[in-house]
């Protein structure tokens, strides 16, 4: 691994940052906030000497873009720790503890929403619009917003936005990568400015409108308030948030297919799409027919509470528009079946993602096609294009990886928690990016700020390999990723020398 590049790079990620993380001073001026503008302004300044410690001299722009695969990796878990760490600065100026602030940084960078916070009211706005801009920054991905605005990166803006956004590969948008990105951005953005829009037109206070644009886009899901929907008491916002929660939930490149290009028929010819929107329909049904019938709700607000927390769930916002720990058994085990789901590949969604299930389930009807037919040929296609075995076997392995760990970590809570249902609920729904789990202590009303000390470090390792989407950590495993090599000043470029 080329330890120069991969901190050549960071190093500009890093003095790029130092200009976003100064973005809510603007929030705290116009508020007359004054103080909150200090944590900001030492967290940049943290970003910048850092940057320049680490930046490399003689690595030249060229070098930058002759990065491998696993140096990309380096690139995307060194950059997202750092900016967790930088993030948590704020926090921890606003009174929270080390592990705390830490967490809560982690929770809003990765889009997770599970919050450290159970006193709204000891905090200025500033802190709130931080938690949900760094949602927002965190919820398309801060590597893809770099390739957009830093031109100097060709190769190495290529390999770090299919890192980053797997899903685009098969959407080729336009020839450049980074016209691409700027694409999918002017989607994000223009998604976030309607929702604005409308919901200040129906009369949410423009403050709050903001920093809920800005959580539902980024499928995150932290609200100014601490009763989340709840609090505004309006049938009319629920429903708002509700329909940009479906369009954060998939694929943006598609969306600029079906809505930008005019080519609206490419939406019933995705496979993640359709099956994406029967699940919200089917699941809404399902979950209403059960309240109704248990005469939680009548059938409107049934069908209404319903398609909003599916949605929330399934997009991994973790919104709440009603208390749903007091839900049925039945309705809530609905709910809990959709946090290991996510939505589509290429949104700001987290969890598994519905394309790799989609992947898993034709794998075994192939696999029980071949009992009965072993020298038969079965292609696996999606959207008409045939997937090749190696794809295949790295969507499978990815599966059974994010399986495999929420397993652990959820033995692990359960054991140190002393409790079931927090165990498992905190793990699913901080590896899956979802935030509030089930239960009095972490569920939509509830805090992860009860939890151990040794719990809420569980919780961050979740949500980070949660959003980096596992392959970089895995890639931590391997011997390579740890063999370093530095650029050979005394020969050409391109040869290098072991350390």
């Amino acid at each position: 691994m080329n330890i120069s590049s991969v901190l050549g790079i960071t190093s500009i990620i890093l003095r790029l940052f130092s200009v976003l993380i100064l973005v809510p001073c603007v929030c705290a001026i116009i508020y007359k906030d004054y103080s909150s503008v200090v944590p900001f302004v030492l967290s940049s300044l943290i970003a910048i000497v850092i940057s320049y410690i680490i930046k490399n001299k003689k690595t030249d722009e060229e070098n930058l873009n002759k990065i491998n695969r696993t140096e990309v990796f380096s690139v995307m878990i060194i950059a997202w720790v750092s900016l967790c760490f930088l993030g948590a600065v704020p926090f921890l100026y606003f009174g929270l503890s080390p592990i705390d602030a830490i967490f809560e940084s982690v929770s809003g960078i990765t889009t997770t929403g599970a919050t450290i916070l159970s006193d709204f009211s000891l905090y200025p706005k500033t802190m709130f619009f931080w938690r949900s801009f760094s949602q927002w920054l965190g919820g398309l991905g801060i590597l893809v917003l770099f390739t957009v605005v830093l031109p100097q990166f060709s190769v190495a803006g290529r390999q770090m936005f299919f890192a980053e956004v797997p899903g685009a590969k098969e959407n080729n948008l336009t020839p450049r990568i980074r016209q691409t990105a700027a694409v999918l951005w002017s989607i994000y953005l223009t998604l976030t400015i309607a929702e604005v829009l409308v919901l200040t037109y129906l009369k949410m206070p423009l403050f709050d409108a903001i920093c809920t644009s800005l959580s539902t886009i980024s499928g995150g899901g932290f609200s100014p308030q601490a009763e989340s929907l709840i609090a505004y008491g309006q049938v009319k916002f629920i429903w708002t948030v509700a329909i940009f929660m479906f369009f954060a939930g998939f694929n943006f490149a598609l969306q600029y297919k079906a809505f930008i290009k005019g080519k609206i028929t490419s939406l019933f010819r995705d496979e993640e799409f359709k099956l994406y929107f029967i699940i919200v329909i089917l699941f809404t049904l399902i979950i209403a027919l059960t309240l109704n019938s248990h005469h939680i709700y009548d059938l409107q607000q049934s069908i209404r509470e319903a398609f909003f927390e599916v949605l929330a769930i399934i997009t991994t916002s973790g919104f709440a528009s009603v208390d749903y720990s007091e839900w049925n058994l039945r309705a809530k085990l609905f709910l809990f079946i959709l946090m290991f789901t996510g939505a589509s590949i290429g949104s700001a969604s987290g969890g598994l993602k519905l394309l790799r299930l989609i992947i898993m389930f034709k794998y075994i009807k192939r696999q029980i096609s071949k009992i009965h037919h072993p020298n038969g040929i079965y292609p696996i296609k999606i959207n008409k294009r045939t997937m090749s075995d190696d794809a295949i076997k790295q969507m499978i392995s990815f599966v059974l990886f994010y399986y495999g760990i929420f397993v652990v970590t959820a033995i692990l809570l359960i054991f140190i928690e002393q409790d079931a249902i927090t165990g498992v609920t905190s793990a699913i729904a901080t590896i899956g990016n979802i935030g509030p789990g089930f239960g009095d202590v972490i569920g939509p009303m509830g805090s992860y700020s009860s939890l151990q000390v040794s719990s809420k470090i569980i919780c961050i390792f979740n949500m980070l390999i949660g959003r980096l989407e596992l392959i970089p950590f895995l890639a931590l495993l391997h011997p390579d990723f740890w063999s370093f090599r530095r650029i050979n000043t005394c020969t050409k470029i391109g040869k290098y020398d072991k350390i």
